[in-house]
């Protein structure tokens, strides 16, 4: 019995891990205001369900210095319709949009490209066109940057979902991507840097190579962060949490969105990613059940819910996560169908577009 111990440990202490990892980020102090200038960075692509909240919540910031640039490839995309009804509701404010920008293989890069032109403060923030955010959000997520040696500052966030398999996907994200990106930064993982929020210094992502340096790959949000990390500057999960959304309305959109991000990080991060069934507690449950192991099987259990609950309910304050924890071991079997999915191709649906993905995560063709 106890070499049977001995099989499941790595799972066991992964999930403490996550805990442990959890409640260290719960227990951050919240750092002092910093109120250099921002111009945040806002590549866009046609309406996600809360575009316009997510919109108002950009531009109604308390901090002293910033601009809100928008960018869409058409200036006729639906965004593009809600910019302009943001700027006649709030005319004052710092906004600007643009269109067209350099053809670049990853698209969302080559807006990025175009808004960078037009930037006039040091600092920028790049986030997702459907994040949404309170007055705070700006002065506190590029507060780390005080510090020269922080590089990039990155954001969890919490998923709002509008539908049932919406829901689904979000229950996974916020008890098992959220958890997986704790850790990671517990235990001092370099490149990573997600795409709900990336705080950075102009002049560092110059050093860099600036944006096109990485324009035809998929991963624009861990390309960004590995090579400012590679100027030996680290990341800094903010204790920030930003709301998304997901409103994908069909059982196949969950799984070609899953499926591209796990293809995505497969090819991106190479041989690590073969590790990942480590962290999926619901597949040693049932190795447990099938080897008659049930006190393994009950440890795994608690732990698993008490993992989801600390990261969905204390870090992200999601009522989603806290209702259905008991569904993460049954996450982990779906996870796992992913995981060994990523291993049997290497295109991904992004939008209306299937790519082709080569080593690194580099687009190979569109």
């Amino acid at each position: 019995m106890r070499a049977l111990w001995l099989v499941f440990l790595p799972a066991i202490l992964y999930q403490c891990l996550a805990i442990f990892a959890s409640l260290r980020q719960f227990a951050k102090r919240k750092p002092a205001a910093w109120t250099e200038g921002v111009s945040v960075l806002k590549p866009l692509r046609g309406l996600d369900p809360n575009t316009v909240e997510a919109f108002v919540s950009q531009v109604e910031q308390k901090h002293p210095q910033f601009e809100v640039l928008f960018a869409a490839r058409e200036a006729n995309d639906p965004a593009a319709l809600e910019v302009a009804h943001l700027h006649s509701r709030y005319p004052q404010a710092p906004v600007r949009f643009f269109s067209g920008g350099p053809a670049t293989l990853n698209r969302k890069v080559g807006l990025l490209v175009e808004l960078s032109g037009h930037a006039k403060y040091p600092l920028r923030v790049v986030n997702d066109s459907d994040i949404k955010v309170d007055a705070d959000y700006l002065a506190t997520v590029t507060a780390p940057l005080a510090d020269p040696g922080v590089g990039v500052v990155t954001c969890l966030y919490r998923v709002k979902a509008h539908n049932i398999q919406a829901a689904w996907e979000a229950l996974g994200i916020m008890t098992d991507f959220m958890p997986s990106t704790m850790v990671a930064q517990l235990i001092g993982v370099r490149e990573f840097g997600l795409g709900s929020t990336l705080a950075f210094r102009a002049e560092d992502l110059e050093k860099a190579g600036g944006f096109a340096s990485f324009s035809d790959y998929i991963a624009d949000d861990y390309q960004l962060a590995k090579g400012i990390t590679g100027l030996g500057k680290r990341v800094v999960l903010s204790t920030y949490v930003v709301e998304t959304t997901l409103g994908e309305a069909t059982w196949l959109g969950v799984w070609r969105h899953q499926l591209r991000w796990a293809r995505t990080i497969r090819l991106s991060k190479g041989g690590g990613y073969l590790g990942l069934p480590i962290t999926q507690a619901g597949l040693w449950m049932v190795i447990a059940w099938l080897c008659g192991a049930m006190p393994v099987l009950a440890l795994l259990a608690a732990l698993r819910i008490l993992s989801a609950v600390a990261a969905g309910g204390i870090v992200l304050k999601s009522p989603l996560a806290v209702g259905f924890c008991w569904l993460a071991p049954v996450w982990d079997l779906y996870s796992f169908a992913i995981w060994f999915a990523s291993y049997c191709g290497r295109t991904v649906r992004w939008r209306d577009r299937t790519l082709t993905i080569g080593p690194k995560g580099r687009i190979l063709d569109t």
